[in-house]
């Protein structure tokens, strides 16, 4: 596949808002599952399945596991939609504004020939922040195309901003995922990235992340 990594396009708009809704909403499934087969929650599940049975109803012994499954389903779902629909209000509905009016900032897509036709298959954008005389990238909006990973392209993608905050002498790049996107998190590890934090600081309340056992990852690279 013949790909090119170029700079972010008005026309593009609409291709990467979509993009962006269905890679977040893509960790709905693993955060649910991840969530339930921990052994709080299969302990939690049994026990309400126990307590059901013992109240002398079979109905209740499937109904009261049925709904606790329910509850963190929901939780996972607020998690990562509100997430979301919060960013497709502010920096995804300006794009140009939020990192393109800056010589420091920028956003790329990936674009290349899929079905015979050129498409975005993935972006990623960073951001400088400047502390004193310390200027440092953040990385952002990073997602890619189901139908275009494992061929190296997140890698692509993340060296570009490595890259360009090397070229404008940054004193490193920091980023945030979650903890149950483990296949980016062991990606920014190869590639030099560490953990620094972690903190519970999002959309959704406090319980929510609980509930989950889900921590936001603060992690950076020197340069």
């Amino acid at each position: 596949m013949e790909l090119v990594i170029r700079r972010y396009r008005p026309s593009d708009k609409d291709t990467v808002r979509r993009l962006f809704s269905s890679g977040i909403r893509e960790h709905i499934g693993p955060c649910f599952q991840n969530a339930m087969t921990s052994p709080l929650h299969l302990t939690i599940t049994l026990s309400l399945g126990v307590v059901g049975y013992l109240l002398g109803s079979l109905c209740t012994a499937l109904l009261l596991p049925a709904a606790w499954m329910g509850l963190i389903y929901c939780c996972s779902y607020d998690l990562f939609a509100r997430y979301v629909a919060a960013k497709l209000k502010t920096d995804m509905q300006d794009i140009d504004g939020s990192y393109l009016s800056r010589p420091d900032d920028c956003f790329w897509v990936a674009e290349a020939e899929v079905d015979g036709a050129t498409q975005v298959i993935g972006m990623v954008a960073v951001l400088c922040v400047e502390s004193g005389n310390e200027k440092h990238g953040e990385l952002f909006r990073m997602s890619i195309s189901p139908t275009s990973r494992r061929m190296g392209l997140g890698r692509r993608l993340t060296q570009t901003v490595i890259d360009f905050c090397k070229e404008r002498g940054f004193s490193k790049v920091v980023l945030e995922t979650t903890s149950t996107q483990m296949a980016a998190v062991d990606l920014y590890k190869k590639l030099g990235f560490k953990l620094v934090l972690t903190h519970t600081e999002v959309y959704s309340p406090s319980w929510v992340l609980a509930l989950v056992q889900v921590t936001i990852l603060k992690m950076e690279k020197l340069l």
